[in-house]
């Protein structure tokens, strides 16, 4: 009786070959396979080794071929492209072998696979959980596909996408992107390789919301990071376990391991996943703080608000934080503040203030911005608790002695608040975060400006590393 050998040739290049299919093949009676294949092994077949090959489609023909061989004694060598056991020729030899009752040898030899070649090309992209899904419906009912699409994106899986697109079935991978930009973040890394180890090699690395379903074949691998993946010197990765930054640690403290599985949890119930960067940042961090997933309605951002504050601040023209209660100031991050250079200042115990607020008849928040305006005014102003303070900076700026880096508006409470929020409005170009109505805090007002101060952690979506 003799043996079939299952052998998993790789994604199409010769160094992609492990030595112990090579050796198969150079032991084999007959090779079996699908006739675009045997390029990449013609060299090692022996002298005087049947090759039989067939075309597309024949997958259980050239498994009838290699039985019936086996039973004349000879070792039948059947190759699949990348793994045999990964939509290959293995599972079908097992099933046939199991139908007809045989006692034939079976041995299967693992290939490198499509997607660990195209993952290789791309950097570190399924260095955590992740899925393979086949969008051919040839043999699984496009429900059946859909449910497991689904699944992929709700679970967070990096996903490999197998037979995206064809001639005749050119739809489906528009419908996996539709569905996945209900689960992740438009920025998500997108990651496609046609003709993986081949001449032919094209590699691609881009966003969900800006991959193109157009620029992808059947000898195209797609892959899909999941909510922790990101790109750095145009290399996609997926960070399997926490890494700070700091050269040769890879540990975290507790407090910040926490607070990105806290994030991570935010991100996945929000009601919408295709929120610009900055502003998606600043409202993890505001949710998180309260708790409130109301925030996802009245948290407002200027159009690249959160980006523009840290690039004033990495270009060193924001030097100055002024906030309107010690409150605020107390819970900016220290860390964040030395590491960046930063002062965060609080005028209310001045005793200059008290002085003013007296001999105007104003509040002590309001006579602090006014002192604060003189010193700084260019500074980053915070609101987190007096909505007189916040329309007192508005004043100012309407009279040209303010001219802010930007402002963040938090106030909370019942009188005047939602007026001084609509006050900072038409300052179309200072840039502002805006928490509308009547809600906001001095925690809420201090986590924005940390969400600000570590906004270079975003597409990582790793907070608290100033914590």
């Amino acid at each position: 009786m003799g043996k079939i050998i299952i052998a998993g040739i790789g994604p199409g290049s010769k160094e992609d070959i492990t030595p112990a299919v090579l050796e198969a093949v150079r032991g084999a009676d007959a090779v079996v396979g699908y006739k675009q294949y045997f390029q990449f092994i013609a060299d090692y077949v022996k002298p005087g080794s049947e090759c039989i090959d067939t075309g597309m489609k024949q997958e259980r023909e050239r498994a009838e071929q290699a039985f019936a061989l086996a039973a004349q004694g000879k070792t039948v060598v059947v190759i699949s492209s990348g793994d045999a056991g990964i939509y290959g020729m293995a599972p079908l030899i097992y099933e046939m072998a199991h139908e007809q009752g045989t006692d034939i040898s079976i041995e299967a030899l693992p290939g490198i696979s499509a997607f660990q070649k195209a993952a290789s090309l791309l950097g570190a992209p399924m260095g955590h959980d992740f899925c393979v899904i086949s969008l051919s419906d040839l043999m699984t009912p496009w429900a059946v596909i859909e449910r497991r699409i689904v699944a992929a994106a709700t679970g967070d899986f990096v996903t490999a996408v197998y037979n995206p697109k064809s001639h005749g079935r050119y739809w489906q991978l528009y419908r996996l992107k539709e569905l996945f930009l209900k689960e992740r973040s438009a920025d998500t890394p997108v990651g496609y390789v046609r003709q993986a180890g081949r001449p032919e090699q094209e590699v691609t690395v881009t966003t969900l919301a800006a991959f193109d379903p157009e620029e992808v074949d059947m000898f195209t691998v797609v892959l899909i990071g999941n909510s922790q993946s990101y790109v750095s010197n145009k290399k996609f990765i997926t960070p399997r376990g926490y890494y700070n930054g700091k050269a040769g640690s890879l540990t975290l403290k507790m407090g910040q391991q926490i607070m990105m599985e806290s994030f991570r949890t935010i991100e996945g119930e929000l009601n919408r996943h295709d929120y610009p960067l900055g502003h998606k940042w600043a409202l993890l961090h505001a949710i998180h703080t309260t708790a409130d997933f109301d925030m996802e309605n009245i948290l407002h951002t200027d159009d690249e608000a959160v980006e523009r504050l840290y690039a004033k601040v990495v270009k060193g023209e924001l030097k100055t934080i002024v906030t309107d209660v010690t409150m605020v100031t107390s819970g900016i991050r220290k860390g964040a503040l030395q590491r960046l250079g930063l002062e965060a200042k609080c005028y209310l115990q001045d005793a200059r203030v008290a002085d003013s607020a007296s001999a105007d008849n104003i509040t002590r928040t309001q006579a602090g911005i006014r002192l604060a305006v003189e010193e700084h005014p260019d500074a980053l102003f915070v609101f987190g608790n007096a909505p007189t303070a916040l329309m007192e900076l508005c004043d100012l700026v309407r009279k040209g002695k303010a001219c802010p880096a930007g402002i963040i508006a938090a106030p909370v409470g019942f009188v005047h608040v939602c007026e001084s929020k609509h006050m900072v409005k038409p300052f179309k170009d200072i840039p502002k975060i805006i928490v509308e109505g009547r809600k906001g805090g001095s925690n809420l007002a201090a986590t924005l400006v940390n969400a600000v101060l570590a906004f270079d952690d975003a597409a990582q979506l790793k907070p608290g590393r100033d914590l």
